[in-house]
């Protein structure tokens, strides 16, 4: 049997016997009143109160005294160079090709002819149509000759009549008086009614005359239109260069078979050259028709231009507006299709220029600076990110003069005083 546990656990029950139960005696036997022992309690004590009457000192921090001044603000983007004209030269007839070609590159001034197809029996045609059109204008005398012998007849007719009333009427009135036969009668009357018809039947000569020189006008016309149709024709196996440029394609080759529709040729205009970029839907309202632009190729080379169109309908996919920069392009370095980035002059604005070190955030997490107050404390202030230069940042949403703090705005907040120590501002 071991002893020593047994003891042990003896004694430990012992002490927590009279540690909870007989506590006040054994507080007592330790010479301690039980008011002591609960002012020592730590739930109870209070921590102490350091009380100092000096004011809070100045944080020392480094400022500028920066003065707003205007900025040239500017759009920004990325295009491509665009020929400010392209077209590919097409046959409207069939033909087969019986010119030499040209090769691409070459220099075509406008008219210039292109590609020459064989006529075939295109002059047979126009021939044909001529003779046709001959034949037509040939009719016109003969026609014209039909009319006033119709009016000749007409005016017969009319004569005829005028004497057929005359006969009738004294015929009537000899009857009545007993001095003429009513067989006479009948005979004046019967001739009255004959020049009637004559007279009509000249009427409708001369309508037929004039029917007859329509249609002779109209065969003329028809001649005449098969005659441009064949000229027409013949036109179209000559094409010609729509404008000065440059060819990108040889043209046909010498013996190849031309089917309307088919590709004689592509012309390229690169004099001037077009800048084509895309403007987002939040600075289309900045760019301006005829505002000062400039642009930086991939070579390198610097352009300056003018804006020359602003889209007025927004891309479905990207909604973005398409704009176009023209360049003059005298001696044709530049060309169709180069990466180019883009600069658009838009309206100026009043900004800051300060270090860009300067930012920072507030809790809210906005952009800002902190600034030196009249009262030499310190105040946040957010502002816009107008464009980042080598210099420093641009920054709007400031007061005209602002005391920036441009070390030390990371060790206060707002309402802290600061002791400012000026530089001056980066130029």
């Amino acid at each position: 049997m071991r002893i020593i546990p047994f003891l042990t656990a003896i004694l430990v029950t012992a002490f927590l016997f009279f540690l909870v139960v007989e506590r006040d005696s054994l507080l007592g036997f330790a010479g301690v009143t039980p008011e002591e022992a609960a002012d020592d309690s730590p739930e109870t004590a209070e921590p102490a109160v350091v009380e100092s009457s000096q004011p809070n000192p100045a944080v020392g921090v480094i400022a500028i005294k920066s003065v707003a001044s205007e900025l040239d603000s500017a759009v920004l983007l990325r295009g491509q160079t665009e020929a400010a004209r392209q077209v590919e030269v097409r046959a409207e007839t069939t033909g087969q090709m019986i010119s030499e070609p040209l090769r691409k590159g070459a220099f075509v001034a406008k008219n210039q002819i292109l590609c020459v197809l064989d006529p075939g029996t295109r002059a047979s045609s126009l021939a044909e149509a001529q003779a046709r059109l001959a034949e037509a204008k040939a009719r016109i005398p003969e026609t014209e000759a039909q009319i006033p012998r119709a009016e000749a007849q007409l005016e017969q007719a009319k004569a005829l009549l005028q004497e057929a009333l005359i006969n009738d009427n004294a015929a009537r009135k000899l009857s009545q008086g007993g001095f003429a036969s009513e067989t006479r009668v009948a005979q004046t009357a019967a001739a009255v009614r004959t020049s009637e018809a004559a007279i009509k039947s000249a009427e409708a000569g001369m309508k037929t005359a004039a029917s007859g020189m329509l249609t002779v006008d109209a065969g003329i016309q028809a001649a005449e239109a098969g005659v441009a149709a064949a000229q027409k024709e013949i036109s179209r196996l000559t094409l010609r260069a729509p404008f000065e440029g440059i060819l990108e394609s040889d043209t046909a080759e010498l013996g190849a078979l031309l089917q309307p529709g088919a590709a004689c040729a592509t012309v390229i205009q690169l004099d001037p050259i077009k800048l084509v970029g895309f403007v987002p839907e939040t600075q289309v309202s900045r760019v301006k028709v005829g505002a000062r632009s400039g642009a930086k190729l991939t070579t390198g080379q610097v352009l300056a231009g003018k804006v020359s169109f602003l889209g007025r309908s927004a891309d479905p996919l990207t909604r973005t507006f398409r704009v176009e920069i023209e360049v003059p392009n005298p001696n044709l370095a530049i060309r169709d299709g180069q990466t180019t980035e883009i600069i658009i002059a838009a309206e100026g604005s009043r900004a800051h220029l300060v270090p860009q070190s300067s930012l920072t955030l507030n809790n809210e997490g906005l952009l800002g600076v902190r600034i030196v107050d009249d009262a030499n404390l310190a105040r946040f202030v957010p502002v816009d990110l107008l464009r980042d230069t080598k210099d420093g940042v641009w920054l709007a949403g400031l007061p005209e003069e602002a005391n920036v703090i441009i070390i030390g705005q990371e060790y206060v907040v707002d309402g802290v005083p600061v002791a400012p120590s000026f530089e001056e501002p980066a130029q």
